[in-house]
């Protein structure tokens, strides 16, 4: 009896969870994956997109090209190329002949434009890290946390219950006192449970996410705005006619009253909107969906921690509605699941547990750590 008594004791001392090394507070993830990918793509590929636009702009110099008349000099057609460019004005003539200006300035500023939606972009991360992070991140660390050393207590529920058998003159007394401590709770874990519970009636984290969600469509749908007025008015109109009949040159006679000239940057500016806009277009799905998921529960989880004794959040019906802060934390902890050691004992255990023949005597982690201590001879069936 020693001997077994012995593996008893080493197999129990090996199921408790060891102390974590380091601080969980630097590996928790504060930004779901597609979340996080969501940003990578909104912020960077304008940014992207800019420098390459800047790049072309340096090394390639001015962004026009006037057909100066032919007796211009090379500096007077460059003064031409310049001009044009600062003014970039179209002179034409409406149906009825009379003269008319479109101004092209928003050519100038669309590199400046993507910087400003790239800001755009990150204000809604900027929001969720500020506003809801630190409570999440505080959040988070207690759950994972309580939800670990849960676990523990159970375990050491069943040493303590070994060396009570074992010293229990009247073994079926014993079991008769362990029957009644499960009918009266005595086993319960409250303020884990409490806690999860009180975040059910909290709403500030799924309203800062809401509210998250809500800008970033509204941002990206400003900014496909945006391109199409751009493609509906200026980018079909690679060439004008400007004008440099001004100030000391308006009374020169061998200036001509308009000059053609033709946009260098118009197909790179064409491509740039394009591939934003395809690709913002695509993302606001996924946008969608992301808030989608506060919609319904990830029961997967907490139904695994119901092996906790008197861990019954969903056997209670105590889920509501799925819009509150604790379906939030929920997929945080889907996303921390590496840091929730805990996490894949008792799924093995819930695994087994569907595996045995007889599934009515293992109700909880107690339960499985009784019948792995060799507890089960005298354990009365429920």
């Amino acid at each position: 009896m020693s001997l077994s008594h012995t593996a008893a004791e080493y197999m129990l001392s090996d199921a408790l969870l060891p102390d974590p090394g380091g601080s969980r507070a630097k590996g928790l993830r504060l930004e779901l994956p597609s979340d996080r990918l969501l940003k990578f793509v909104t912020v960077g590929l304008p940014l992207c997109l800019v420098s390459l636009a800047f790049a072309r702009e340096f090394s390639a110099g001015l962004q026009i090209s006037c057909f100066s008349p032919t007796n211009f000099t090379g500096k007077q057609s460059a003064y031409v190329d310049t001009a044009c460019w600062d003014s970039l004005l179209h002179h034409g003539f409406d149906a009825e002949g009379h003269a008319v200006t479109k101004s092209l300035w928003v050519l100038k500023v669309f590199p400046y434009s993507l910087l400003v939606v790239a800001v755009l972009m990150y204000m809604p991360y900027l929001l969720w890290r500020y506003a809801a992070v630190p409570a999440l991140h505080s959040d988070l660390l207690f759950i994972i946390d309580e939800l670990d050393k849960s676990y523990n207590r159970s375990v050491r529920l069943v040493q303590h219950m070994r060396k009570v058998q074992q010293a229990s003159a009247e073994p079926e007394r014993f079991w008769e006192e362990y029957e009644r401590a499960r009918r009266e709770r005595y086993f319960e874990f409250p303020l884990l449970e409490r806690y999860l519970t009180c975040k059910q009636h909290a709403h500030s984290l799924v309203f800062i996410y809401i509210l998250r969600s809500l800008l970033l469509l509204l941002f990206m749908a400003a900014t496909c705005l945006y391109l199409v007025f751009l493609h509906l008015n200026i980018f079909f109109q690679d060439e004008f006619s400007c004008s440099i009949k001004t100030g000391l040159l308006q009374a020169e006679p061998h200036i001509p009253p308009l000059i053609p000239c033709k946009l260098v940057v118009f197909s790179v500016f064409q491509l740039i909107s394009l591939s934003v806009g395809s690709v913002y277009v695509l993302l606001i799905p996924v946008v969608i969906y992301n808030a989608l998921q506060l919609c319904q529960w990830d029961k997967g989880l907490l139904s695994v921690y119901e092996m906790l004794p008197a861990f019954d959040l969903l056997s209670r019906k105590m889920l509501t509605c799925p819009v509150n802060d604790l379906n939030v934390i929920l997929l945080f902890l889907r996303a921390n699941i590496s840091e929730l050691t805990s996490f894949g004992r008792l799924n093995a255990v819930s695994a087994l547990r569907e595996a045995t023949a007889n599934k009515q005597d293992i109700d909880t982690v107690v339960d499985f750590m009784t019948l792995l201590a060799g507890l089960e001879t005298t354990k009365p069936k429920h």
